[in-house]
């Protein structure tokens, strides 16, 4: 029998890789839909957009949202004619890559942070707002394919390699790549230390909303004070954590759970309140589903109701996002922990607490693994990423693309 040709190596530019770290993470790309009035992202997309064009790679912007563009390039033997004339491909369609690597160019807000824009090297790290989460991965992503360019690797297979909008919050980025994109598989980057995630968990919002009724503070007979039925339900869901947290656990994710967000309620301290509004989150696992844990808590508020006749509550579902899993010997986490074992010589598997766009590809028919860099203070007062971490991560995904997109059979 005979093996598959392999095609040449590449080698990582690890001075470019730093350099477009360094200057992405110089560019403020906090969020504007967490940070109202924030800059977004688009400064940020427009200077990775012509940094791969002026190296060969006919990198596009696809506008998410008005001023909030994704950069996008489709690599390989379907794009030859579409780079020469600057189209990658007709809109009417979807174009259908071999690999699609993603990952976002959106930070949460600096917070209270130290200069979160200037980026600072100190025993190995790289400091900044946007470092670890998942600037680095932008900067790893493009090295690879940059890498396989200069040295002349011919893809076989289409490449899509995108950084996306808006992951920290709705996610808009990404669905705006998948109306256009398809891929046979995908590596979401994000930072999990140089491991293999193959499982998230989801989350479900929950607006629950008890009803009083208004009257003067003098007057308890009249008055039916709604912040006070909310603290009987936050008893119950308070117990319900507890159930979940009982529960045999997920093997990498353990287990649900839930948090009070937000709550309001009353108008002023002479009258009693006539509504109380809380948000919760609940944290979701594989094989739970949105109407599965809407039954669970409407089951809580009736039991009120049957407990107290005066009891009056709503709870409605307004946002989620479902969990992800992956087998181990799926074809794409497989390959992928073959590459990360070549290049760091072991592969751990592991789950992340977070949400990843990974679960809007698979929803997509696309399956997908999570990986990226190692690091620290994701959203914290000090974020950092280890710069060797980031060149792994580089070396692994250039590997990958090799295996999937540049080897003959």
């Amino acid at each position: 029998m005979t093996r598959p040709r392999r095609a040449r190596e590449a080698v990582i530019d690890t001075e470019l890789l730093r350099q477009l770290l360094r200057e992405l993470v110089a560019m403020d790309s906090v969020n504007p839909t967490l940070v109202p009035g924030a800059r977004g992202e688009a400064s940020a997309a427009e200077y990775l957009r012509d940094f791969l064009r002026r190296r060969g790679i006919h990198a596009q912007l696809q506008e998410a949202a008005p001023g909030r563009p994704n950069v996008v390039a489709l690599l390989g033997p379907t794009t030859a004619a579409g780079a020469a004339s600057g189209e990658v491909l007709a809109a009417s369609a979807a174009a259908r890559a071999g690999l699609a690597v993603v990952a976002h160019m959106d930070t949460v807000g600096a917070g209270n942070m130290t200069d979160p824009f200037t980026p600072q090297e100190r025993d190995g790290r790289l400091y900044g707002r946007g470092a670890l989460d998942i600037k680095s991965g932008v900067a790893a992503m493009c090295a690879a394919a940059l890498a396989l360019l200069r040295d002349g690797v011919e893809l076989h297979r289409p490449l899509l390699i995108a950084a996306v909008v808006d992951e920290e919050c709705n996610s808009i980025g990404t669905e705006a790549l998948l109306q256009r994109y398809t891929a046979d598989a995908a590596v979401v980057l994000e930072p999990t230390d140089l491991r293999l995630c193959v499982a998230h968990k989801g989350y479900a919002w929950f607006e629950i909303t008890t009803q009083g009724r208004a009257a003067h503070g003098s007057l308890p007979e009249e008055g039916r004070d709604a912040i006070r039925m909310m603290g009987r339900v936050l008893s119950l869901l308070d117990a319900l954590d507890r159930k979940l947290a009982q529960q045999p656990p997920h093997p990498r994710l353990g287990h649900g759970s839930l948090h009070a967000s937000l709550i309001s309620g009353g108008q002023e301290l002479s009258s009693y309140p006539a509504e109380c509004r809380l948000q919760i989150e609940r944290r979701t696992l594989p094989g739970e589903s949105d109407a599965q844990i809407e039954a669970e808590l409407r089951g809580l508020l009736e039991g009120l109701e049957v407990r107290d006749p005066a009891f009056r509550a709503t709870a409605r579902l307004f946002a989620s996002r479902p969990a992800y899993e992956i087998s181990p010997e799926a074809p794409i986490a497989a390959v992928t922990a073959e590459a990360i074992r070549e290049v760091t010589g072991s592969a751990e598997l592991c789950g992340m607490a977070a949400w990843t766009d990974t679960a809007l590809l698979a929803g997509a028919g696309i399956p997908g693994v999570v990986f990226g860099p190692r690091g620290r203070g994701l959203h914290g007062a000090e974020e950092y990423v280890e710069m060797d971490s980031v060149y792994a991560c580089a070396n692994v995904l250039r590997v990958l693309i090799q295996r999937l997109c540049a080897t003959l059979a």
